[in-house]
């Protein structure tokens, strides 16, 4: 799977956690490994350009997604059993206008544009929450893969602690049976 991260938004960012949130979300979603993503991280002008221009609202918003393959056809899904290569799209962020929001949020931007990330790659995927129905599916898959995640990261994080630390022990060891 190819995930690009592209940040021109002059705000900072771990574009590796970006784009593993991604492809956490694409793989638990089982879409193709064959499939492409773009992420870019715009400023507040870029992205109020596009807002006005793809949706016809004024201003700003925190993440829109552009979906490129038509995946209408059961067989061009991403996750049909058989796809082959396919754009999935582009996710636009828009770290600044995050910002406020992870503030309000109670936590930090690099939560919020995991969030956000995760977001994207649902409406990609098809999923939008126009109605309350499909506003639950989505938001309590998006809340799942984000948990799954963090916690996958948490594990994988005490596991490397934990070998550190034996390999610590065991060069101490080795260093007094010389």
């Amino acid at each position: 799977m190819s995930i690009e991260v592209c940040n021109e938004s002059g705000v900072s960012m771990d574009a590796t956690l970006i784009a593993s949130v991604a492809r956490f979300a694409l793989d638990a979603m089982r879409v193709s490994p064959a499939a492409e993503l773009s992420i870019l991280a715009v400023t507040t002008d870029a992205m109020s350009e596009l807002h006005e221009r793809w949706m016809d609202e004024p201003g700003p918003t925190d993440v829109m997604s552009f979906p490129m393959d038509d995946l209408a056809e059961e067989s061009r899904r991403p996750d049909a059993p058989d796809m082959g290569p396919a754009l999935l799209g582009d996710i636009v962020l828009c770290p600044e206008f995050a910002k406020e929001q992870a503030k309000k949020a109670g936590h930090g931007l690099d939560d919020e544009l995991h969030l956000l990330t995760v977001h994207g790659v649902l409406h990609l995927l098809g999923y939008d929450h126009a109605e309350p129905d499909e506003e639950r599916e989505m938001f309590g898959l998006q809340t799942t893969l984000l948990t799954d995640w963090r916690v996958g990261r948490e594990q994988a994080a005490a596991r490397e602690a934990q070998r550190r630390s034996d390999s610590a022990v065991l060069g101490v060891v080795g260093l007094e049976d010389s």
